[in-house]
């Protein structure tokens, strides 16, 4: 019999105001893939008793400490994905999956993003700091997360936590291509769709067209999202 192919574990940011854009993400998410997913979204009423700390004036979305938890809610073993609501996946993840790598416990994309404007969706505030979006896509190798336990993750800064200071170093951190999270009207638009070497996965960090403010966010990108939004329900029903 030929080895059992397990589930991609992946953990998603959930804020209700975003519903729509969680939605859209897992679909296209499934669309996609060439291996079965295990998507959890993450909704920080479901960690009650776990998660604790109040909500800190520079906390945009619900999920901005909870995705520390996913090692812990992989009970600190294997690989899992955590990945921001916000994003429009248009490649394979089991791609992305496939990247791994033990000799780091965390890989992400190393933006250099040093944001220009001082609010981005809603009205709420955005703030500048080293490894700015570093933390919105991550392979988590969770046997060498463990020091994201609940009571760090509740009592840690905000800039302890996204600038990876519960690590050894920047030694534990690995580089994934810019694809896998590329950040919509930040970076140059992109003019190539995934199978033709264009990003695999869209991040709306500025806010996305599930806004009624932001309908035309990212141009040509916010009508593919339209676009994924309506095959998506015409599958539904």
């Amino acid at each position: 019999m030929p080895n059992p192919v397990r589930p991609i574990p992946i953990f998603i940011g959930y804020d209700p105001r975003e519903r729509a854009a969680t939605n859209v993400l897992i679909d296209s998410l499934y669309q996609h893939t060439s291996q079965p997913l295990a998507i959890t979204p993450i909704v920080t009423e479901q960690l009650a008793g776990v998660f604790s700390r109040e909500r800190d004036p520079k906390q945009s979305t619900a999920f901005s400490f909870t995705r520390f938890l996913v090692p812990w809610l992989m009970g600190y073993e294997g690989w899992a994905i955590f990945m921001d609501c916000d994003m429009l996946c248009r490649g394979d993840i089991a791609e992305l999956w496939n990247q791994r790598h033990d000799d780091f416990a965390v890989m992400c994309v190393q933006h250099e993003h040093v944001p220009g404007e001082t609010v981005k969706f809603l009205g709420e505030v955005q703030s500048a700091y080293p490894k700015k979006n570093w933390s919105s896509l991550m392979l988590l190798n969770c046997a060498r997360c463990t020091a994201l336990t609940p009571d760090y993750v509740n009592s840690a800064s905000g800039l302890e936590l996204h600038r990876f200071h519960w690590l050894a170093g920047d030694h534990e951190i690995g580089a994934l291509a810019d694809r896998w999270n590329h950040l919509v009207d930040v970076q140059s638009a992109p003019g190539a769709a995934a199978a033709d070497g264009g990003p695999s996965l869209l991040h709306w960090t500025l806010g996305g067209p599930w806004f009624r403010e932001q309908r035309t966010m990212g141009g040509p990108l916010a009508a593919e999202w339209f676009s994924a939004r309506d095959e998506a329900v015409r599958l539904w029903d």
